[in-house]
């Protein structure tokens, strides 16, 4: 047994149908334990959701059967990718890798070069694919991305292409897919999220007004962690329930 797989055995991570937790990338792997050690740390309205959510995985998971999450933000750039990124590495952390977070926006910017430095500081290994996604209404280039957050194989491929999109975009789900929406502009201007099975508020704020700034960094490290940290209970709290009905 590797010795993040070791880690993750010894604290009891287990899948809901018994099988080890996929691997994370190393950096990776540790990042998302301390994270684990800090759900306490989710603000009252954010667990409410958070527990919304991990309710809503429960009662859908079919371990081998992939279960989707879209995290929608207004440009898709910052918070949603955070989202995404930090959702799947929760799921394979926890053992599930078959809930699959994407994300997406409701106007299309770029995946932000301070989200991906930020990824990168914990271990996700994001490497250009040398394509280009369509551009958004505002323009600029939109570059997709290879997003690695673990050691792939046939079965769980812990990786994707992300780049900025709209929500509906064909890259994403388009039915039965559980939409958290974690700004306030994306939950105004989406009453309805066409598809989804369970629609989610969890706003967080925008690490964007820290840009180009002396505390930007640690504020996308901020939101970064506050987001995963989200995720991690969703995600625990999905395995407690499914444990609890065995």
């Amino acid at each position: 047994m590797s010795r993040i797989l070791w880690v993750l055995t010894a604290v009891g991570m287990t899948t809901m149908s018994g099988l080890e937790s996929a691997e994370l990338a190393p950096k990776l792997a540790e990042h998302m334990q301390k994270i684990a050690s800090q759900t306490d740390q989710v603000k009252p309205d954010h667990k409410k959701a958070s527990e919304k959510l991990g309710e809503w995985i429960a009662g859908h998971y079919k371990a081998g059967q992939p279960l989707h999450v879209t995290i929608i933000c207004t440009g898709n750039s910052r918070r949603s990718m955070l989202g995404s990124v930090m959702g799947n590495a929760s799921a394979a952390f926890q053992g599930m890798p078959e809930v699959r977070f994407h994300s997406g926006g409701t106007t299309p910017s770029a995946f932000n070069k301070r989200t991906i430095a930020s990824l990168k500081r914990v271990g996700v290994v994001i490497e250009p694919t040398g394509e280009k996604a369509v551009m958004g209404p505002a323009g600029g280039d939109n570059p997709k991305y290879l997003v690695r957050w673990g050691i792939s194989d046939s079965a769980n491929p812990l990786q994707m292409v992300e780049f900025s999109k709209h929500y509906r975009d064909e890259a994403n789900p388009q039915s039965g897919f559980a939409a958290v929406l974690v700004c306030t502009e994306a939950d105004g201007a989406c009453p309805t999220v066409a598809g989804a099975s369970a629609r989610i508020p969890a706003p967080f704020e925008d690490p964007k007004k820290f840009d180009d700034t002396p505390e930007e960094a640690s504020r996308y490290d901020e939101r970064r962690d506050d987001i995963a940290r989200f995720m991690m209970n969703a995600l625990q709290h999905a395995k407690a329930i499914a444990n609890s009905a065995e």
